[in-house]
Order: structure tokens, then sequence, then C-alpha cells
């Protein structure tokens, strides 16, 4: 289901959890929609699991969520639950304009779907990049009506978007779970009896097979990064959906060999399971165990996707710091993960080995110190110690990062000695620097190759200051060239500062080496950029040339996978002030072409910038890889008192601002090795 929503993409104990909840009061709602009698389709397309659905969902909600949900807070519209209503298209959308007229900031609202989900053609094709809308059916679906061009009675991702939009619109947080299909291009044979899959294939509805033919599907994805400024008082956003883009969802009798069991949506059933075991997790922990237990219960072949704000912990909305964490596999006692020094992995840090996603930090079965770290993977040893692992691991264990630190090593080449004021108090501030920075930046006298070089500069418009230049020495323009004062700051203050410029100079100029080193490696996958004034007049960049953007000049990127295996694709996007934006992330299937829309050159324009596409070969059953993480903030170029912390500068979760250059469009296992392209781009003035 691809919702025109806008995203704003640890383990702690229950008791933690509740009482980190926010000091105003706040109310929770839920909609619970089950959709399972389709009285104008064959019964051959009914289903039995959504009421079931709905009612587990509705227990955990009013009995064991670690936030309260009163029962008449609890909306059920499913076919077969006592006291519910028919979830008729009229009644999905009363119920959803009932609790936007009542949601106030700050509440919370729980969104689940369970039913049948199709594709039918779009009815603006401008707003699709595959020309499909996706639906979710309700029970009183109808035939396709060709004189106009829908499914009768079909609730189209777009209204969807716009319904979530509306709540998040009036403060509230919103998670919305679909336990449907996202496409109808994929039927598997199925080896057991009590297997459904919730697809309703388009020839069902009598859509015609000719309308039903494109050349790409689109990526469940946003149309952009969530960016706070953008949308004061906008609530924050959680999706979970059942499958992926060509994938279809089962229901099946549960729980697997016990008494009793019942049909039951086999993704709804695990996350509950989930969550009734770990109340305190984040979002992102519980998706990573629902494909842990996907993967070895072997309960379905399909992949779940997991979209939004992740570190938030599940329900109660607690910001959490990121947990870095990967399946692992060990092989004569060599432990590997698909994870490498661009997530921040350096050789010899040590890993903990968690048996479950959901496990906290004091749960580790042991540790591993790694030996081999490259761009995307990395190989470790056992640590011998207090905690010997155990000589049998838990399938599908995982091996988890702790700490924050990243690995930017960069080498920093010190002033000449000059008789100022300015290196006077640079010299006093050493201590400080060198503490904050930690081991990544390395200072190297001046006239040694380096990185970075700092200087003091009598003649420039901040002679007190300590300016940063890049390795030639060399200053093109005072503007843009980063400084730090020093004149209103002691030691301490000045050290301090001065080494949060440096790790976020660090950390953009280190993504560069990175995409400048790795190259598009051995993956088949063609990467194009496009520009101009709008989509409907965009031209592929030449790969020889640079392309030089002028305000309001769209950047858009094309594509394709031309291999037999899924490849998740990051687009990073590195400004000339050394904020890294991430603007996209996705799975693009076999075969897929993806054509995104990104961003748009704004005013304040900046020289030259870099666009980094990240492509990793898609492990089966692995969550999507999410390279959000690298995003930071514009650096100021001139430092005076004040200013964020090192810790701050270093941390990992959550998003940065956009680029000051680049603002949001708003229409819009053994096998091949991973690979990073480096697009250049320049901005100046409009001539």
């Amino acid at each position: 289901m691809k919702l025109k929503a806008t995203l704003r993409a640890g383990w702690i104990g229950a008791a933690l959890a509740l009482a980190a909840l926010p000091a105003v009061a706040r109310e929770n709602y839920a909609l619970l929609i089950g959709a399972a009698e389709y009285k104008n389709l064959d019964q051959k397309y009914w289903l039995k699991g959504p009421a079931n659905d709905v009612r587990l969902v509705q227990t955990y909600l009013t009995t064991q969520s670690p936030v309260p949900f009163a029962p008449q807070d609890v909306i059920m519209l499913a076919d077969g639950v006592e006291g519910a209503k028919p979830p008729t298209l009229a009644a999905i959308r009363a119920a959803v304009a009932d609790l936007t007229a009542r949601v106030q900031p700050g509440d919370f609202v729980y969104l689940h779907f369970s039913g049948h989900g199709s594709q039918s053609p779009a009815l603006n094709p401008e707003t699709e990049l595959d020309g499909l809308d996706e639906t979710f059916l309700p029970s009183d679906i109808g035939p396709w009506e060709n004189a106009v061009g829908t499914v009768q009675n079909a609730l189209v991702d777009d209204e969807i978007g716009a319904m979530i939009d509306g709540l998040r619109a009036k403060g509230a947080d919103i998670w919305a779970v679909f336990d449907s299909c996202h496409s109808g291009t994929v039927t598997r044979a199925l080896e057991e009896d009590d297997v459904r899959l919730r697809e309703l294939p388009p020839e069902a509805l009598g859509i015609p097979a000719e309308l039903m033919e494109v050349s790409t599907r689109a990526l469940p994805k946003v149309e952009a990064p969530f960016d706070e400024a953008a949308a004061p008082g906008m609530g924050s956003f959680v999706a979970f959906f059942a499958a992926q883009t060509n994938e279809v969802t089962p229901e099946k009798n549960l729980p697997k060999g016990k008494p009793g069991r019942v049909p039951q949506g086999v993704f709804t059933y695990t996350l509950f399971e989930v969550l009734a075991q770990n109340p305190g997790a984040s979002y992102g922990q519980i998706g990573q165990e629902v494909l842990r237990s996907y993967a070895t219960k072997r309960l379905a072949t399909t992949t779940p996707m997991f979209e939004g704000d992740l570190d938030r912990v599940a329900f109660s909305g607690t910001k959490q710091d990121r947990v870095a964490q990967w399946s692992a596999s060990v092989e004569d006692g060599i432990f590997s993960i698909p994870a490498g020094s661009l997530h921040g992995l350096s050789g010899g840090a040590v890993l903990a080995v968690i048996a479950k996603a959901t496990d906290g930090d004091d749960a580790a079965l042991g540790y591993v110190k790694l030996t081999t770290v490259d761009t995307f993977t990395a190989q470790g040893q056992a640590v011998a110690g207090d905690k010997p692992l155990p000589t049998d691991l838990p399938k599908g264990f995982l091996l988890r990062k702790i700490g924050s630190d990243v690995d930017f090593t960069l080498t920093v080449a010190l002033p000449s000695q000059q008789d100022s004021p300015a290196t006077a108090a640079l010299e006093a501030a050493m201590s400080a620097l060198e503490a904050a920075s930690g081991p990544r930046l390395v200072y190297v006298p001046a006239g040694a190759e380096a990185d970075l070089r700092l200087a003091v500069i009598k003649d420039s418009p901040r002679p007190d200051a300590i300016w940063v230049l890049p390795a030639s020495g060399l200053v093109a323009d005072y503007a843009t060239t980063p400084s730090v004062s020093t004149a209103d700051k002691d030691a301490t203050a000045l050290g301090e500062t001065l080494a949060d410029t440096l790790t976020t100079m660090a950390r953009a100029i280190n993504l560069q080496k990175l995409g400048a080193a790795v190259g598009a490696g051995s993956l088949n996958v063609d990467v194009e950029l496009l520009t101009g004034k709008n989509k409907n007049a965009l031209q592929v960049a030449k790969p020889a040339e640079v392309p030089r953007l002028v305000p309001d000049d769209q950047v858009h990127i094309l594509a394709r996978n031309n291999m037999d295996q899924p490849v998740d694709i990051n687009v990073l996007y590195i400004a000339a002030d050394y904020a890294i934006s991430h603007w996209f992330s996705g799975r693009l299937q076999p075969g897929d072409t993806l054509k995104k829309g990104l961003f748009k050159i704004g005013a304040d324009v900046l020289g030259d910038e870099r666009m980094i596409v990240v492509m990793t070969p898609a492990l089966p059953q692995s969550p999507v890889e999410d390279l959000s993480f690298l995003a930071q903030d514009a650096l100021d170029t001139t430092r005076s008192l004040g200013g964020s912390s090192l810790s701050a500068a270093l941390g990992e979760a959550g998003f940065g601002q956009t680029t000051r250059s680049a603002m949001a469009l708003e229409d819009d296992t053994a096998g091949p090795a991973p690979g990073m392209i480096e697009l250049e781009l320049r901005t100046g003035p409009a001539p």
C-alpha cells in the first residue's frame, strides 16, 4: 500500500516505558477494520481471518497494551464480530472523520486494516509512478466501472494517505498496520489446505487486463522525508506492511499445532505475539523480531516492511537511541554481518550477540570482536571472557552495536606557528579539543599530509578565528569556509566547538570518500540523474558532465534493477555546507524501475555538492536498508559562542534538516557486491 503521507523516518522495560510517557494528558484511540465477507464477489474470494484479527487486536489493546485504551475508544468495523459495524467504505470514512474531529495534539491513534488488497488503474496517473492505484477493499466492494475508471467502493491509497494526514495535522501520532497484499502480480503455490491469500486479483473485479499492463511497479514509499520545520505541529507516523510490493500475504490456522486454533492473518498474529512478549520495544526492534520469527518459524515466505520513526517505543512514542543490530551467521568460528564502515563499524569494535531483536543489552549471550570491516560487511570472532558464547546459538541470532561512535577517521593539520592570540587560544584548547574529538580525529603537525588544515589568517574577515581549510590549504571563498571564533570562548568551549565543527565535516567528507572508492560494484543496476524545471521536461545528465543547477531546478533519479534478486536503494545528498540529507530508501524488486522525484534547488545556493546512491543486495526476509541515520544538519560556517554539543553531532538517531540548497518536491548471501554511485552537481545563481 503506497500512502501519500509523509513520514518522519531500544529496548527498555515496560515500567520504564510507562514512566517515560509525556506528562501532558493524552487519549489513545484505535480503529480496527476487518473485511472478510465480500457479498458482491464470488464466495471463493471471501476470507476467514480478519474477524479473528480484530478480536485479537481489540483484546490486546484493552487488556495488555502498555498504554491504556478505553473499550469505547476502540472502534471496530468488521464482519462477524459481535458489536462491530460492517466494514463498508462509508463506515470507514465516517469513523475516520469522527476520529479526526475528536483527537487533540499529543493523542495516539492505532489503525489496523485486515482484508483483501488489490490494484487498479490510477485515477490520476501523474501521482503514480507505475500508473496503478493500490487499494484496500471494504466489504461492499463492487466491480470495475469502466465509464469512470474506478473500482466501486475501493479505498484507494491516496485517500488513505489523506485520512492519515488529516489525523496528523491535528497533532496526533499514528501507527497504521496493513495486513493485506500490496499487489496482485504474484501468485504462489501453497502446500497447506488451511491457507488463504489476502490478495484479490484484478480480474476478479472485472478490470480489463490491458489496463493493468505497466512497465514498472512503484515502491511502497513516501514522497519525501519528514521535515519538522515544514510541518509544525504534525504528528508522527509509523506504518507496518505485511508484504513487499510484489508479494501476497497469507492467513492460516494459528497458533500452529495448538488446539482451538483459528484462521488468523499471519502478520497480525506474529506482530501481536511479539508485542505481548516485548511491551517496551521500539518499532524498529518489533519489526526486526517479526522478520526473525518469519524466518525461524517458517510462518510465511513474504517479507513485511516497516517505515517511519522506528526508534520510538511502540504505543508510548518515547524517543530512543537507534538500536543498530544485524542478522548474523557463523561458519568455522567466523561471524559475519551485512554491515560495515558505512554503518559506523570499525575493526576492533565489540558487538553483543543477541538471541532476539527485542532483547536488552543485559541479555547478551556473549560478544564478538570485529576483525575485518569493509564498507558493507564485517567479520569477527567470539571474545573469550567472563561470558563465553554457548556452543549452540539460537536460530536468527543478531549482532548488536554497543555505543554510538561513528568511524569517521580524519587527519587534521594544526596551524603553522604564529605569534597571535588565536594560535595561543588553540594551544590552550588542545586538551579539550582532543578529548572532545575522540580517537577518530587525528591531529598532525602543520605541513604534514592531511584531510583538513587549521589556519589563522590575519588578513581575513575574522583574524581572531581558527579557519578550517581543505587539504590544499587554499581559501576559495571566505563566506563558505568554516571558521570558529576564539575571543568569545574559554579553552573548554573552544575545544568542544571546534571538535563539533570537525566531526560534522568528517562525516560528510568520509561519506564522499566511500562513494568515490567503492564504485558501482558488481550489481547490474542502472542509475541515471535527471534534471529539469519540472517533471515533464527532464533530461538525463551526461556521465562526463557535472550538471549546473539553478534555483527551482528539479533533481530526479531513475534506477533499473536488471537482476533476478531485489536490491535496496538509498539516496543521500551531501551539500557544500556539509549537511547530509537522506531522500529515499526502498526495495527495488527484480525487473523494477524506480523514477523518483527527490528535490529542487533553493535560492540559497552553495556550490559543489554530491548525491550518493547506495545499492545493497537484499537478503530474504530482511528489513529494508535504511541509511537515514547518516543525515546531519548543515554546518554553521561562522561558529561563535554556543552551538550543538559533540554528543549531538555524533548522534545517529533521527533525521537532520534538509540541506539549505535542496528542498523536497511537494508533488512528488553469496551474490553481487554492493555499490555506491556518486553523482556530482554544481549549484549556482540563475544567469
